[in-house]
């Protein structure tokens, strides 16, 4: 295959990028900078240009476009900065796929869709919540809808929290472990939706080989409570964590908004889709994961 990757820097793309070359498929790396190596195009989202020739004889276009959201507060600015960053980028490649009729277009998003679930268990067939989170989510899936008119299969990767060696989650957690300042966030009983960066490469080359379609949810089959993955993580880095972060003191330091949408919402997400289809997941399992990453 002859696939596009856009984000291609990022912690998914970089490593995304290295498995389509060892399984042999050919990648182009849209980058918004001028082109430096043979396997690279420009292009501008904001001025929705793609350099001449980039998108020729493509087999499907995997969009990882989308700035970190970091626990800092959600001024108006920043805000905009989040929503920009995923949508300008979808509607721009989006409209590309429809016009060069490429076959697919696999496209990012995040498990902030669904909001606050409690303790009940959510699927692809869920709806949307209504934060911040929740809506700019939908409207990102939605910037995707050019590609569908056209004909081309879409898939939204509805991912949870990547748990890699390389950066994400862990690398502040583990900071504050080994500092002795490791513990639950509120009452802990909120769930975490996570999974092995290793399941969310091989869950990304499923949707190119297989007919999935529509939203997938790129998460382990068991999520676990904050409390759990507390105690867990604490016994794979030999570190106590007794600490307990009052919801009163997340909402002074990060708001309100970040606090609910985000760190105490609880998202007890299974990936119905992919075991539907028959992906097999290598790490199902909480501290086996870690284990693997630490």
């Amino acid at each position: 295959m002859r696939v596009v990757v856009a984000g291609s820097s990022g912690l998914i793309g970089t490593e995304l990028v290295a498995t389509l070359r060892r399984d042999r498929h050919e990648v182009v790396r849209l980058v918004r900078r001028p082109a430096t190596a043979a396997d690279e195009r420009t292009w501008d989202p904001p001025a929705a240009r793609i350099e001449d020739g980039a998108l020729d004889g493509v087999d499907a276009v995997v969009n990882l476009c989308g700035p970190a959201i970091t626990l800092n507060r959600l001024s108006g600015a920043r805000k905009q900065a989040i929503v920009d960053g995923r949508i300008e980028p979808t509607e721009v490649l989006a409209a590309a796929v429809a016009e060069h009729r490429i076959p697919l277009l696999v496209n990012a998003n995040a498990v902030g869709y669904y909001g606050d679930h409690g303790a009940a268990e959510i699927d692809e067939a869920t709806p949307a919540g209504t934060g911040f989170l929740s809506t700019m989510c939908t409207e990102w899936e939605a910037a995707t809808t050019a590609a569908t008119e056209a004909g081309a299969r879409v898939v939204t990767l509805r991912t949870g929290l990547v748990l890699s060696p390389r950066g994400g989650l862990l690398g502040p957690l583990r900071t504050l472990f080994s500092v002795m300042l490791g513990g639950r966030l509120g009452d802990g009983r909120q769930y975490m939706p996570w999974i092995h960066h290793e399941d969310e490469i091989a869950a990304i080359m499923f949707t190119l080989t297989n007919t999935v379609t529509g939203p997938v949810n790129l998460t382990a089959p068991n999520p676990v409570t904050n409390a759990e993955f507390t105690r867990v993580l604490a016994r794979v880095l030999g570190r106590p964590a007794p600490w307990v972060v009052p919801k009163f003191a997340l909402r002074a330091v990060l708001g309100t908004e970040l606090v609910d949408d985000a760190a105490l919402a609880s998202q007890r997400v299974v990936p119905k889709v992919l075991q539907d289809n028959g992906f097999k997941f290598e790490y199902s399992l909480v501290e086996p994961a870690l284990r693997s990453v630490l």
